[in-house]
């Protein structure tokens, strides 16, 4: 991807941010112990989006921040399916 630097400032503040609640979430569902490989993926992937962004990398930047989220989501995802089964 390409933007202008303001552009893709912007867009990366955006996706970061997102990405960073999703982790969060994540991060309280306990997704340390149930999810652990999606929920490192996603945080070393957040780090490096924001290491990208320092140096004005944003296009590299938002795809870290979108892998961030997609595995945010996904630790999320088997972090609830590990609650409900256990109140079973």
């Amino acid at each position: 991807m390409t933007f202008t630097s303001g552009c893709g400032g912007t867009i990366y503040a955006f996706t970061a941010s997102s990405a960073e609640s999703r982790l969060e979430t994540a991060q309280a569902l306990g997704a340390e112990k149930y999810a652990p490989y999606e929920y490192y993926f996603a945080r070393e992937h957040l780090w490096k989006a924001k290491e990208e962004a320092a140096v004005a990398d944003y296009g590299d930047a938002i795809d870290f921040a979108d892998i961030a989220s997609e595995y945010a989501d996904k630790a999320i995802t088997l972090s609830k399916q590990a609650h409900e089964g256990a109140g079973r």
